[in-house]
């Protein structure tokens, strides 16, 4: 099970970080990521990032300003957004996965989070 925290209300241009803590698995050999979905739209990558960091990928439109991390001792994974604009409200959900071939295919990953709102105001 997957536990995500961390969403909420932030003005455009604010900081949110989302936290993704594992419960009952081990994050050990697993491809951790963070999507989101906009109401009325398709869940989307937002980044990912493999066992030991070897291999980190972002959006496009996140670069620069989301980062994922992953503390493995404590078996969870973060999403650090900063400059948040309004277009990044949606859901946010992060999931794991041990045979990723492609990132950003949300099928690929075996155990999802329930989801958090991030809502950013204009």
């Amino acid at each position: 099970q997957l536990v995500v925290s961390g969403g909420g209300l932030v003005q455009a241009g604010g900081s949110l970080r989302l936290s993704c803590a594992a419960s009952g698995l081990t994050f050990a050999g697993y491809v951790t990521a963070w999507f989101r979905q906009a109401p009325g739209k398709e869940r989307n990558f937002v980044a990912a990032i493999t066992w030991k960091g070897g291999n980190i990928d972002y959006a496009d439109s996140v670069k620069g300003r989301f980062t994922i991390s992953r503390d493995n001792a404590k078996n969870t994974v973060y999403l650090q957004m900063n400059s948040l604009k309004p277009e990044d409200t949606a859901v946010y959900y992060c999931a794991a996965g041990r045979i990723i071939t492609t990132l950003s295919v949300p099928s690929e990953y075996d155990y999802w989070g329930q989801g958090t709102q991030v809502t950013v105001s204009s």
